[in-house]
């Protein structure tokens, strides 16, 4: 059993971070992070965590006291690789990060999210970043 989680290197997806920590640390379970890119060009892809990002994850997770899991699939559609991923690892929970939409975009939510939220086999936590 592990607590999945949709990681991007924005403020949502460090909102969706630190929910997984709290989450896993109430259900003493490992963390697995999953960052990947849908696309066949990766370079330049802002939800891509570049190294030094990738290295800050594991330190908050490794600080965190949580035992923890990183993976960035390179190809694929993100929302099947966190679907398989939870899957396969037996995922007791998904978090994911929630960005604010605009009219139009709220009626489709983000196409990640909602496949997640109607595909997952186990709960889904949607989070959103704390306003400032």
């Amino acid at each position: 059993m592990t607590v999945v989680v949709g990681y991007v290197p924005t403020p949502a997806g460090e909102a969706a971070l630190q929910s997984a920590i709290e989450q896993a640390r109430l259900r003493q379970l490992p963390v697995v992070v999953v960052n990947g890119s849908g696309g066949d060009d990766v370079t330049g892809d802002r939800l891509l965590a570049d190294d030094t990002r990738v290295d800050r994850v594991a330190k908050t997770l490794a600080e965190a006291g949580v035992a923890y899991d990183l993976r960035q699939p390179m190809r694929g559609d993100p929302a099947e690789e966190i679907i398989h991923t939870a899957g396969e690892c037996g995922a007791e929970l998904i978090v994911l990060g929630l960005r604010k939409r605009s009219p139009v975009g709220k009626l489709i939510m983000g196409s990640t999210a909602q496949r997640v939220l109607l595909e997952a086999s186990c709960p889904v936590l949607a989070v959103k970043a704390a306003r400032h």
